[in-house]
Parts: structure tokens; C-alpha cells; sequence
């Protein structure tokens, strides 16, 4: 693909605004915010169990961001619009996870919220947008999320934004709930 048509795909890449979000492709700039985010006990320890390292967390920003070129669809890096403070990342993939049952091929939702946000309703928010978005890409068609069992405000957050539990499974040696919408 030609530069100028890698310059205009990126620049067509979706912002998403809310009474108090920003939603936007990740760029380099928002690598230290998710460095530090993905260093908290609060945010790891339901996804992974430790603190992600510089070059995992290069490694999840590149891949973010690929999956906008390679997919159409991708995630959002968050951000506060008033303070412009990093709140996380919100969006979709298709990562052909080894799970069964397969979702392979149906858009996974994912979210991860920097510690100081929680409690605010900014999940709430962003998740929101993002499925709002995905129905206009996708009309009705299923959206799927998975969350460990004792993640309790992330499956408070999947009930409320409309995800309704699907199986009870296992990924990477852990428990696993699977939720699909629509």
C-alpha cells in the first residue's frame, strides 16, 4: 500500500467524544500512560497477574494500533477531555484466542481502566461510545467479551452496557466468563 494511502487511512481513524471522554486511536504519545497503567496491582490483576513490562506494553500499543490498519476496527486510547488525563483503553479485536468455544472471527470488546478512574462511570461511558460505534459498523451482529469470574466491576460493566453471559471456560490456565451481545 502506497504511503499516501497508509497517511489517509490513519487520518480517517474514529474519534470518539462523550460528555467527558475522548476516544482515539493510540498514538506514541500515550505509550508512558500505558506503561504506568498497566503497572497497577488494581488494573493487572485480573488480566495477567503482573505488571506488564516497557516492551509488552510497546508490544499491546503496536497491536492496537494494527488492528485499526488490518482490521478496520481496533482500540481507543481514553482520555479525560477536560484534564486530558489518561483513563484506558476501550475497543475491539479478533485476537484467534486458543478458547472454546470460538469466537474466532467475532468482534471481542475489551476494556482496561487506569486505577485513579474507577468508580466514576468512565467505563460505563466509554464502553458505551464503542459499542455505539460498533453498531454502526456492524448493525445487530454479536459483539463478545471475556473477564475473569472475580472481576466484579468489569462484569457489573459488561450486565449494564448489555453483554449477557454466555459459558463459563477457561483461558490460559484461568478462569474465564464469555459474554456476547446482540
Amino acid at each position: 500500500m502506497p504511503l499516501d494511502d497508509l497517511a489517509a487511512r490513519a487520518a480517517a481513524l474514529p474519534v470518539l467524544t462523550t460528555p467527558r471522554l475522548t476516544l482515539s486511536p493510540p498514538e506514541t504519545s500515550d505509550f508512558d500512560d500505558s506503561v504506568a497503567m498497566w503497572c497497577e496491582p488494581e488494573v493487572y490483576r485480573y488480566v495477567g497477574g503482573r505488571a506488564s513490562t516497557r516492551e509488552e506494553s510497546w508490544a499491546r500499543l503496536l497491536r492496537a494500533r494494527g488492528l485499526w490498519a488490518l482490521l478496520g476496527y481496533g482500540y481507543w486510547a481514553v482520555r479525560e477531555t477536560a484534564t486530558g488525563r489518561y483513563v484506558g483503553e476501550v475497543g475491539f479485536a479478533d485476537f484467534h484466542r486458543d478458547i472454546e468455544p470460538s469466537f474466532e472471527g467475532v468482534p471481542e470488546m475489551g476494556w482496561v481502566l487506569s486505577s485513579w478512574s474507577h468508580g466514576q462511570g468512565f467505563g460505563t461511558e466509554a464502553v458505551s461510545a464503542g459499542l455505539a460505534w460498533g453498531e454502526r459498523r456492524w448493525g445487530q451482529d454479536p459483539v463478545v467479551c471475556i473477564i475473569h469470574p472475580d472481576n466484579a466491576a468489569s462484569l457489573a460493566l459488561a450486565a449494564k452496557t448489555g453483554f449477557v453471559e454466555e459459558t463459563r471456560t477457561t483461558y490460559k490456565e484461568s478462569p474465564t466468563v464469555l459474554f456476547r451481545r446482540g
